[in-house]
C-alpha cells in the first residue's frame, strides 16, 4: 500500500504534518480523531472512564479497519502509544511506510505546556513525564520506522519534502 503513516510523540507534529501532506494529495487519517467520532467522546473522557486499555483497544481497531478497507493514498497519523504494541507494530507495516517525526524534549515542552488534554502528561512536571515516555517509547518508535525525520525547527513544506524523498 502507498500509505504513510506517521509516527511519534505527543506533539511531535503528527496530526499538524498529516493536515499539510492532505493538502499535498494525500487522504488523512487521524487515529485519534477517528476515534474520537467513532466513540463520541473526547480521548480524555474515554481514558477517564474505561481506561488506558480500552483506548488501546479501540487503536488497534482503527488499524484493522484501515487494512481491511484496502485505503490507499493515506496519510496516517497515529497516537503516540499506538506502536509500544507489538500487534500494532505489525499493522503499521503493512499499511505502509511508517515515518517517525521525531523532536527533541525542548520542543516537545514548548508545545505541551498548558496542554490539558493529554491525560498520559498529568501528574508530575511536564518535563519530567516527557522524559520518563521518551525513554519508554524512542527505541520503540526507532525499530519501528522505515524512516526517521526531525521535526526541530523545520516547516511542514521542509518536513514533507524530506519524507517524500526518502520515501520515494
Amino acid at each position: 500500500m502507498a500509505n504513510i503513516i506517521l509516527i511519534g510523540f505527543m506533539g511531535c507534529g503528527k496530526s499538524s504534518i498529516g493536515r499539510f501532506m492532505s493538502t499535498k494529495g494525500y487522504k488523512l487519517i487521524d487515529t485519534d480523531s477517528y476515534i474520537e467520532e467513532r466513540e463520541n467522546r473526547k480521548i480524555k473522557d474515554i481514558f477517564e472512564t474505561d481506561g488506558e486499555e480500552y483506548f488501546r483497544d479501540c487503536e488497534t481497531a482503527v488499524l484493522k479497519e484501515i487494512l481491511a478497507d484496502g485505503k490507499d493514498n493515506y496519510v496516517i497519523a497515529v497516537g503516540g502509544g499506538l506502536p509500544m504494541r507489538e500487534e500494532n507494530r505489525l499493522l503499521l507495516h503493512k499499511l505502509g511506510k511508517v515515518v517517525y517525526l521525531k523532536a527533541s524534549v525542548a520542543s516537545l515542552m514548548s508545545r505541551l505546556k498548558g496542554d490539558s488534554k493529554r491525560p498520559l502528561l498529568q501528574g508530575k512536571s511536564l518535563e519530567e513525564r516527557i522524559r520518563e515516555l521518551m525513554n519508554l517509547r524512542e527505541s520503540t518508535y526507532e525499530s519501528v520506522s522505515d524512516v526517521i525525520v526531525s521535526t526541530d525547527g523545520r516547516s511542514f513544506e521542509r518536513i514533507y519534502s524530506i519524507i517524500e524523498q526518502k520515501i520515494r
